[in-house]
Formats: structure tokens, C-alpha cells, sequence
């Protein structure tokens, strides 16, 4: 699956605060994810975030 910096991801396992979509903010060996509901982000390995993910909800615009 194709993910790009800006993507609004839904995770499998919802968020404390309630919500299940996080914005895509940083993309290398390491993903940085910010939830869209309480503003709070943590970082995890590329791999467990591909494992952790279940679907893109919204394409971030591309860049021109």
C-alpha cells in the first residue's frame, strides 16, 4: 500500500481520546503520526506503522 507525507490514515486501534484517523507528518525509516482528534503524535518504526495501518481515508493534495 502507498502512503505519502500529508495522507489521513485510519490506525486498527482507535485512539484514547476517541478517534481512529491520524494525518501523516513525517516519512523516512520512522513514521511520525499526528491524531486528527487530540493533536497528539508519536513516531513508530515503517514497518509497524504498515502492520498497525487499515486504510487511507483522504489523499493529501499533490505538491506543484
Amino acid at each position: 500500500m502507498s502512503f505519502e507525507r500529508g495522507d489521513i490514515v485510519e490506525m486498527k486501534k482507535p485512539h484514547p481520546c476517541g478517534t481512529n484517523s491520524w494525518k501523516i507528518v513525517r516519512m523516512g525509516m520512522d513514521i511520525r503520526i499526528k491524531c486528527t482528534g487530540c493533536g497528539h503524535s508519536i513516531m513508530m518504526p515503517r514497518k509497524e506503522f504498515e502492520k498497525k495501518m487499515k486504510r487511507i481515508l483522504e489523499r493529501a493534495e499533490p505538491e506543484s
